[in-house]
């Protein structure tokens, strides 16, 4: 039998994903009420059959993957739509929210009487021909998606309860994204006081590994900055306000507002820090 997926949102990585699953066999659908039209160009291209809310709610699997401010609102809005069908679908928050929200995602599904699973993607979307980012699930009923391994995507269960795929996700997040935080913050310091040609030099003597991270990093940051706000304030939450971390990241959402502010209108900074992506570029 054919599994059916319904994925809310066809967003860059909520489509690739569709498009690995339907390569697969997998039927997938989406909500594209009141999508813009380059969003209802990506599902058709990602093979996603839009649908309503009823067929939405009778998919076998439901994946959320939306920005980590949209989670809970979504969650409600799945749990309305199940709460009165006999078969439930397992729903599965794909969302790069902490633990705290993770937990009340589930009391909202689980209000529902469906079953939940706790995931956390890792990598970026997958294209045609190449791997898949890795989804780690968590929680009592992460074995129940199995089938997603054979419908092509890289399934690692974490041994745990609902909370430890996001608290995984939560952590490598903070490092990564926090690394591009820490070194686009720097590089532009630096450059604005004419000192990035030497930065970049030293760093290619004694930091060669940081030096090519931030090579592809800055460029690749720039138009994602804006999602990456209401994530690094997830994180600070991951902490807690008592952490004396917690700070840092709420340092690094006000950081990735300012880059987003910046790319939607002059775009000065952004053009700073591909100038220096570049200048590795042709040094190397």
């Amino acid at each position: 039998m054919t599994t059916t997926i319904a994925i809310l949102a066809p967003g860059a990585m909520g489509s690739a994903v569709a498009r690995r699953l339907s390569e697969h066999g997998a039927r997938v659908l989406t909500s594209l009420k009141g999508r813009s039209e380059a969003t209802l160009k990506r599902a058709a291209d990602a093979g996603m059959v839009g649908t309503d809310d009823d067929a939405i709610a009778d998919a076998d699997i439901i994946l959320s993957i939306v920005p980590p401010g949209e989670a809970v609102a979504l969650a409600e809005r799945l749990a309305g739509l199940i709460v009165r069908r006999e078969k439930k679908p397992v729903v599965v928050d794909c969302n790069a929210v902490n633990v705290d929200t993770v937990l009340r995602i589930e009391e909202i599904i689980g209000s529902a009487q469906a079953p939940f699973v706790d995931a956390g993607i890792i990598g970026f979307p997958p294209q045609p021909g190449g791997k898949s980012p890795a989804f780690y699930m968590s929680g009592e009923h992460a074995k129940d998606v199995a089938v997603l391994k054979q419908l092509g995507l890289d399934l690692r269960i974490v041994e745990g309860p609902v909370g430890a795929a996001s608290a995984l996700k939560m952590s490598y997040a903070g490092i990564v994204k926090g690394l591009a935080g820490i070194g686009s913050a720097m590089v532009l310091a630096a450059t604005k006081a004419g000192a990035a040609d030497a930065l970049r030099d030293e760093l290619a003597l004694s930091q060669p590994a940081i030096l090519a991270r931030l090579e592809v990093a800055l460029p690749d940051m720039i138009p994602k900055a804006y999602r990456w706000v209401a994530e690094m304030r997830e994180i600070s939450g991951f902490l807690g306000p008592d952490h004396p971390a917690s700070q840092i990241y709420e340092g690094f959402a006000r950081w990735f507002e300012h880059l987003a502010e910046d790319a939607k209108g002059e775009a000065a900074d952004a053009a700073l820090m591909k100038a220096f992506a570049a200048s590795v570029q042709k040094k190397v």
